[in-house]
């Protein structure tokens, strides 16, 4: 790993729960991109190629279907946001790196301990090597507790205590950062059932944020004035938008957003580049993009002339933190 790097890298973008891809999803995506296709396109195996590079992300791939997990390669440390099922593809990963080897170190931020973000720790491998070191942070009480519970025998076959790795858990419920060498984290605690806490990454100038599962009921109430401060002038802010507006209106108090309050926010807090997140497990990767589209149009009618960058979430994807 380049010490000097800041990569922002999705293993989980879906909320709730996993969704994997299913046969009919497949299918829809080859129909569509079918109907693309002309003979010139189909001719040879580099023209298929070609084509296929061409598609669109959600007909050439998928937006993911494992639940909340975001790794931060940043200042010579591993960084990693929740533990939902994607921190099981994380973890076979970094068996390639210095994990595979029982000489890795990593940090792992809990937003919260609702499942979604918490079921893939038992499936992390490099928790089995001896030598690794891995610390888990969090500001809830009976942090411990809490994960050797969903690890006991009546829900899961091996133990929180059998890791051979080096496993400790740190409380930052009395801290305001974790200073790590060069690179500084903080915390800021968002309205969610059961408490949940975004975290901001700073580093080189450059600052990163990871706010899922929260809610925001009044844009103009005082109470979120702290939010949009903490949000203040992020290069990627990480967002929670697993809704639609009407559906936010209809599920209140249910701990979610959507793409429309996030471009609210985000103008607010001058963000850069906001990344859609904890998408909808029954959403279609059709359906992400239209949200996506309208949100567009919300943008451009609310905004115009805004340099604010909108992406959706996308397992696989990395981002350059210190290239823009």
């Amino acid at each position: 790993m380049n010490p000097q790097s800041f990569l922002v890298t999705f293993y989980g973008v879906r909320g709730s729960l996993p969704s994997p891809m299913v046969g009919q999803d497949v299918r829809e995506k080859l129909v569509n991109a079918l109907e693309l296709a002309s003979p010139a396109h189909l001719k040879t195996a580099a023209s298929r190629e070609a084509f296929v590079d061409s598609l669109p992300a959600h007909l050439k791939s998928c937006y993911g279907g494992n639940s909340s997990c975001v790794h931060l390669q940043v200042g010579g440390h591993h960084l990693i946001f929740d533990g939902g099922s994607g921190l099981r593809v994380l973890g076979n990963h970094l068996l390639n790196q210095e994990f595979g080897k029982g000489r890795g170190e990593a940090h792992l931020f809990l937003s919260h301990t609702h499942w979604d973000h918490i079921m893939g720790i038992p499936f992390f491998v490099p928790f089995y090597r001896k030598g690794n070191k891995i610390n888990i942070y969090g500001s809830h009480p009976r942090l411990k507790e809490r994960l050797i519970g969903q690890q006991s025998f009546d829900y899961f076959p091996v133990s929180f205590d059998s890791y051979l790795a080096d496993v400790d858990i740190i409380s930052l419920a009395n801290q305001k950062e974790c200073v790590l060498g060069d690179v500084r984290i903080t915390w800021h605690e968002m309205n969610h059932p059961g408490q949940c806490f975004s975290y901001r990454v700073e580093y080189k100038g450059k600052s990163f944020i990871y706010a899922t599962d929260s809610e925001y009921k009044d844009l103009g109430d005082k109470s979120l004035k702290p939010t949009i401060e903490f949000f203040k002038g992020a290069d990627l802010l990480v967002f929670d938008s697993q809704y639609t507006f009407i559906e936010g209106v209809e599920k209140e108090d249910w701990g979610h957003s959507s793409t429309f309050i996030g471009v609210d926010i985000a103008l607010e807090a001058k963000v850069k580049k906001i990344a859609f997140y904890h998408h909808e497990p029954t959403y279609s990767d059709f359906k992400l993009v239209h949200i996506f589209e309208q949100t567009k149009k919300y943008l451009k009618a609310i905004g115009a002339g805004s340099p604010l960058k909108m992406i959706l979430s996308q397992e696989g994807l990395t981002l350059d933190m210190l290239k823009g």
